[in-house]
């Protein structure tokens, strides 16, 4: 009885989840092979592993025709091919589990940090954190937690095969739908996500359910979901915005913390123009157009912003000029005639986090999170 073996194999199956019978059966297929590759082998033999025994067999037909040298056969294999046969099978098992979690949030532990590359432990598997999808602004440490985004399963080679990121947009949407219940169950949902991965992030959400305040439920009670999320984040500034049907009020609250007065759209070029008050230019267009540049990315249109001085001259000029009919102005002018227009957007103040900024609790999170409902519906 060869309780070694046995022992071993069962110590396999529970170090690393392999079923004992895939296990045996990765045994019998190696050992098949080494015995194929010797001289004198036999066309049709089959290599048995008795599960009560332990003892290895090669018959055919019913007939025992085990080599007197099986027993040195069986010890080379064990060392050589079985091992990486046997995590072969292993990664392929844990490659099928994952792909079908495509786009999952889950939490690993760094093993390796590197610049190019950063490998991260999750569990039964390992996964790369390759260097384009790393935020340039954060650092990882060895035995460091970390959430990452399951992006792709690489073709089967050499070290893991499981990529993840952290800059993907897809982090912040499932970090909120771990953070907020709301979410998880369907009643808030994430409409659109702009993201500038270590900088600043834009959230468009929204509710059906009448009651719920989709921006609230995001912000949680002082502050204590999107603080969460922004802490696993590493302070990434995060504006929190009430989606609207209507393209006109989202462009208007998507620009937020600037306050909008009027936003002009072409829908046919799916271009909007948007005038807001002299003083909210720079806060509209944020330092290095990142505001800007968020909102476009969040509402998927064009936005032009201009300032309210500048849009009071083209007012005031003589009405019987005619722009050519390349003219953006007359773009405006044509979709102002036909009323697409969303008037007094602008309010005397703005809301931080979905909550009254003269409240004490906002200066909790100043400077940390920045989001905003932008403007309220009129």
């Amino acid at each position: 009885m060869n309780t070694a073996l046995l022992s071993a194999l069962h110590e396999i199956e529970t170090d690393k989840g392999i079923p004992f019978d895939t296990v045996t059966g990765v045994l019998e297929e190696s050992l098949l092979a080494a015995y194929e590759n010797r001289e004198g082998a036999e066309e049709g033999a089959r290599v048995v592993l008795d599960r009560e025994t332990g003892d290895l067999r090669v018959t055919k037909d019913g007939e025992d025709i085990t080599p007197h040298d099986f027993t040195r056969i069986a010890a080379q294999v064990m060392r050589q091919t079985f091992y990486q046969r046997l995590n072969e099978v292993h990664n392929a098992q844990l490659l099928e589990e994952y792909g079908s979690r495509m786009g999952d949030v889950v939490t690993g532990i760094v093993q390796q940090a590197h610049r190019r590359m950063t490998i991260i432990d999750l569990g039964r598997v390992e996964a790369i954190l390759p260097a384009s999808e790393q935020v340039s602004n954060e650092r990882y440490e060895n035995g460091q937690r970390l959430k990452v985004y399951l992006l792709d399963i690489r073709e089967p080679g050499r070290g893991p095969n499981l990529v993840v990121s952290r800059r993907h947009e897809g982090l912040l949407k499932g970090l909120f739908h771990l953070e907020v219940p709301e979410i998880y169950d369907g009643l808030v949902e994430i409409k659109a996500v702009a993201r500038e991965a270590g900088l600043r992030s834009k959230v468009g959400v929204w509710s059906n359910e009448p009651g719920i305040d989709p921006v609230g439920a995001c912000v949680g009670p002082r502050g204590s979901r999107v603080r969460a999320v922004v802490s696993e984040l590493r302070n990434e500034k995060i504006d929190i915005i009430q989606w609207d049907p209507e393209p006109a009020r989202f462009i208007a609250k998507a620009l937020s913390p600037a306050r909008v007065r009027e936003v002009y759209l072409d829908e046919d070029e799916k271009q909007a123009e948007v005038i807001v008050p002299d003083d909210q230019l720079s806060l509209a267009i944020g330092r290095e157009g990142q505001n800007a540049r968020l909102a476009v990315k969040l509402t998927d249109w064009k936005i032009d912003i201009k300032p309210e001085s500048q849009a009071i001259e083209f007012e005031g000029e003589d009405e019987e000029w005619e722009p050519d009919e390349d003219s953006a102005m007359h773009r405006c002018r044509a979709v102002l005639s036909n009323g697409r227009r969303c008037a007094n957007m602008a309010l005397p103040g703005s809301l931080f986090c979905g909550i009254p900024s003269h409240q004490a609790q906002a200066a909790e999170f100043e400077g940390m999170v920045e989001g905003t409902q932008g403007v309220a519906d009129e």
